[in-house]
């Protein structure tokens, strides 16, 4: 990959990498157990480079844990087993950051609740029951619990999911949280 030539470029390079470099920290360390100078050598830079470009820790936290809230899946239950594999599979950094602070930090725990009313929003909008509120969020609850399973407690029956599991067991257990498979209006769903 060639070198950025333009100072603005460099520096959009540094911010970057320091950026991913904190991701993996605040994932692995949580906010508490990440400082700043465990970043900044992750990203192979001095320090007070890291307060430069963001700020503070917190700061750079905060943008280190936006998690991607744009998908355009139409049907529920399709966008929820992408989510689903996307759980499955080995986290984003900024999702294992969030996940992993969202119960020490009080920034990680606004930010993840945040993001779950807006996806629980979503899902509810799909559905025309007067418990959709419920279900969505018991949906996205279940969603969230398989990954800290999955991905920070380890859970011996979760950690090796088979392909024909996924298809016979998790795929119906989700369909079924559903209810009656209605569909999104057209448009972006985030989840």
């Amino acid at each position: 990959m060639d070198e950025p030539t333009t100072r603005a470029a460099r520096r959009a390079a540094t911010a970057q990498r320091i950026l991913e470099a904190a991701q993996v920290e605040f994932g692995e360390h949580g906010l508490e157990g990440t400082t700043v100078r465990a970043i900044a050598q992750r990203a192979g830079v001095d320090p007070s480079l890291v307060i430069q470009h963001y700020g503070s820790k917190n700061d750079l936290f905060a943008t280190a844990v936006q998690l991607d809230r744009g998908s355009t899946v139409d049907d529920v239950a399709e966008h929820l087993f992408q989510v689903l594999d996307v759980r499955l599979n080995e986290l984003p950094p900024e999702t294992r950051a969030l996940v992993r602070s969202m119960l020490t930090a009080p920034e990680a725990t606004t930010a993840m609740k945040n993001f779950l009313d807006e996806r629980v929003l979503n899902l509810a909008r799909a559905d025309g029951r007067g418990d959709a509120d419920l279900r969505a969020a018991l949906t996205v609850s279940s969603i969230l619990g398989l990954t800290i399973a999955r991905h920070f407690l380890k859970l011996d029956a979760l950690t090796d999911i088979s392909e024909p599991q996924i298809e016979t067991v998790l795929r119906p257990w989700l369909t079924a949280a559903l209810g009656d498979g209605t569909t999104l209006p057209p448009g972006p769903v985030a989840y």
